[in-house]
Order: structure tokens, then C-alpha cells, then sequence
């Protein structure tokens, strides 16, 4: 199976799931796990967030699971901004990443990029931080996707539990220090799997 699919075969759940196919076939029958059949074909396709959702419910290990190198996408109005930032995740956390600097953009983007990360730059021009996180949390296909504020200064506890409250999953004060930047993705990241 393909690093990074987000849709998967019966047999690729199987091996991640060490089960037998047709262990795989009953979950999908009974509406365990959900997904959809192949017009024209008995083929069953499962989404991966399904996936997740049905791994973490019945307590099977995710750490089998196909992330593949972690996508990260990067919303800024700043174009020297944002390309500081995506060269120096290439670099230093050997990240795939790619920027967008308008609203429409990142939804065109997320769509076809899938990132595993969003990071949202609070003061960017233009951009509607909160609207992104609403739509991304609204829709179900987009539910493992983590959210990340770049906030460009230490926030009080309001001011965090504000973000959190509009759907980030956590910020980061000081966004110019990768370092932390990375640390704040590889945390999120094992949130997730």
C-alpha cells in the first residue's frame, strides 16, 4: 500500500489492522466500519479517517497506520514569510510542504494536498483563521487534519482557550524558532496516530 492514501482496499486494513480481509469485509457489512462499494463491483473502499475513527473506538493500535512523509500546509498573506517558513520545514523536519496566502486557496489546496498539518498565520492579511478552522472541523473528511496558530507572541490563558475554542488544536508564540514550530507538528502528529 501507498504511503499517504486516503482511501484504502479491504486487504490494505487487513495488514494494518492484522486481521484477515474477510474479517475486514464483515466490519465494512455490518456498518462497523464505514466506507463505500466500487459502482459495478462488489470492491469496498474505506476512507482512512474512517479508519482512524474505527481503530481508536475499538482500541487497535494505530501505529501501523500509512502517514508517509507528513504534509504540512502553510496559510500566509506574507509570500516571504510563508516561503521562509516551508524552506526551513523542508530542511530541518523533512516535511512536504506547500503555502497558500488566501482563503480560497487553502481550500482549493487542502482538497488535492491533504495535509496532515495546517499552519495558519493569526496576523495574516486577509486571511480568516477562524473561518478555515470552522469548515476544516465541519467537514468529516477533514476531521484528522491538525490546526495550528502561528500567533507571533506568547498568548494568555484566555487568549489559548479562545483558540482552542474556535477549533485550533494548539498555537505557536514564536513562530520565526523551527525548533519549536517543529515540535508543536511532531505533537500533534502523535495525537493523531
Amino acid at each position: 500500500m501507498a504511503k499517504g492514501k486516503n482511501v484504502l482496499t479491504t486487504g490494505d486494513v487487513a495488514k494494518i489492522c492484522n486481521v484477515a480481509p474477510r474479517t475486514v469485509s464483515k466490519w465494512f457489512d455490518t456498518g462497523q466500519l464505514k466506507g463505500y462499494r466500487i459502482p459495478g463491483s462488489k470492491d469496498r473502499r474505506i476512507p482512512l479517517h474512517e479508519l482512524v475513527r474505527f481503530m481508536k473506538a475499538h482500541h487497535i493500535p494505530t501505529s501501523a497506520l500509512p502517514v508517509g512523509k507528513i504534509r504540512v500546509l502553510v496559510v500566509d498573506s506574507s509570500d516571504h514569510g510563508a516561503s521562509a517558513l516551508a524552506e526551513a520545514l523542508r530542511t530541518k523536519g523533512d516535511y512536504d510542504v506547500q503555502t497558500v496566502r488566501s482563503n480560497f486557496e487553502t481550500g482549493v489546496t487542502t482538497l488535492s494536498f491533504a495535509p496532515h498539518v495546517m499552519l495558519i498565520n493569526l496576523l495574516a492579511e486577509g486571511i480568516d483563521a477562524a473561518g478555515i478552522c470552522r469548515h476544516v472541523r465541519a467537514s468529516e473528511e477533514l476531521q484528522t487534519i491538525k490546526i495550528i496558530a502561528l500567533a507571533n507572541n506568547h498568548l494568555n490563558d484566555t487568549e489559548s482557550a479562545a483558540l482552542l475554542q474556535k477549533g485550533f488544536d494548539t498555537y505557536v508564540s514564536e513562530p520565526s524558532d523551527i525548533s519549536e514550530v517543529i515540535g508543536r507538528i511532531e505533537e500533534a502528529m502523535a495525537i493523531i496516530y
